[in-house]
């Protein structure tokens, strides 16, 4: 004989889950009267060494902020944390279900893994995502947000200019300047490879040479062959610049010293190296003199209210934690999803903050520049600063700048 009690409890059981059933249907799944729950999948760890885990520090540090003063439309975020992919594929869409099936978030952010596998099931699910759109997974999507808009578009679609330009303007000129792009057999960088040359292009300096033969999972135990290829690559000359597109403080070392070491003496430029980390070795800061790393948000050296506003909300959450470019896409991630959040307004569902973002949702922000959606699904922001690495200390060598777009050829 079952007791009353013991039906009782069943009974609330039931109908507690065919009340989140219903939630979830509803498209308000993560959501109370007094919370919004979030959480996002960063590549912590990697074969390679590459990290992106600063990231979570970020998105905490912004979302502490708002819950100080109030949270939005009074509910306040309840984060709970980022999971690791491991740089793999697999395991960023298996973090992505957990977050959403097991953990219940409403969205997640912020997601900054290169590899992340997540996507088809996040658009599957109506599911929203923020963070740094570096691969094609992030494109042509309804509710995939990068905070620079989309790295990797498709041709015909707008493809950004500002590292070009900004480099030319740093150089006086691109006229008679030559520019080699290196990137890893891996998509995100394949992608990243063909936009940033054509930036180049654009901005008038000569393409001798693309390359995607690096090995993604690791560095190469030789680096003489990609350095020849480098070095003869302007006519049986060096090119005035190299650009590394590669995921990875030890791939951009065993490159940059390799070519050094061969007598290079031109202008070495990424997207990866604006890293605080880099500072604590004394053979990695040798082997990034010089170097010209290209942020996509203004570089925290800067004096804009917008950069102070970070270093306080960084430091009030992780007192002493230095200030990385993973630091600031997680941060800026979360700040968008804010600005989302408050446009929707208090009647709160997964469908009205998509159909917000989705409908002509404009956002600008001296930390990042610009954003727009649904145009940034499909295209970058176009903005852009550079920073220059000179005897162990970052200095802006441009302040971000927003440029127009051109077609992707």
């Amino acid at each position: 004989m079952v007791r009353p009690a013991v039906v009782a409890v069943l009974i609330l059981l039931v109908a507690g889950c065919a009340a989140n059933q219903q939630q979830a249907a509803q498209g308000t799944a993560g959501v109370t009267d007094t919370t919004v729950k979030v959480g996002g999948v960063l590549t912590k760890t990697s074969a390679s060494g590459y990290s992106t885990k600063d990231a979570e520090i970020g998105a905490k540090a912004r979302f502490e902020r708002a819950n100080a003063a109030g949270g939005v439309h009074g509910r306040k975020i309840e984060f709970v944390g980022a999971e690791d992919d491991n740089q793999d594929a697999a395991k960023g869409d298996a973090a992505a279900k957990k977050l959403v099936q097991k953990d219940g978030v409403f969205a997640l952010v912020p997601v900054h893994a290169p590899n992340f596998g997540g996507a088809a099931f996040l658009e599957s699910q109506g599911v929203p995502w923020f963070g740094w759109a570096t691969g094609p997974q992030w494109c042509g999507t309804k509710t995939g947000f990068g905070y620079n808009g989309c790295l990797a578009p498709k041709p015909g679609s707008g493809s950004q200019t500002w590292w070009g330009r900004q480099m030319a303007d740093l150089l006086g000129g691109a006229d008679g300047k030559t520019v080699y792009v290196q990137t890893s057999d891996s998509s995100g960088s394949k992608y990243g490879g063909t936009t940033i040359s054509q930036s180049f292009v654009a901005a008038g300096f000569k393409l001798v040479g693309l390359s995607s033969a690096l090995p993604a999972a690791a560095p190469p135990p030789d680096w003489l062959p990609y350095v020849n290829k480098i070095m003869t690559s302007n006519g049986g000359k060096a090119p005035d610049i190299v650009v590394s597109i590669i995921a990875g403080t030890k791939f951009n070392v065993g490159l940059y010293t390799a070519l050094k070491k061969a007598g290079y003496t031109g202008v070495l430029s990424d997207a990866t190296s604006y890293d605080a980390a880099i500072l604590k070795d004394p053979a990695t800061a040798a082997a990034m003199e010089g170097v010209i790393a290209a942020p996509m948000f203004e570089p925290f050296e800067s004096q804009d209210p917008a950069i102070d506003q970070l270093r306080k909300d960084v430091e009030k959450v992780a007192p002493g934690q230095p200030l990385t470019q993973h630091v600031a896409i997680g941060y800026w991630a979360a700040d968008i999803f804010l600005k989302v959040l408050e446009q929707t307004g208090k009647d709160l569902t997964r469908e009205k903050f998509l159909a917000t973002a989705n409908g002509g949702f404009t956002y600008e922000n001296p930390g990042f520049g610009r954003i727009e959606y649904p145009k940034d699904h499909s295209e970058p922001n176009g903005c852009g600063a550079l920073v220059k690495l000179t005897a162990g200390a970052y200095t802006v060598a441009k302040n971000m700048k927003c440029f127009d777009n051109v077609p992707l050829k």
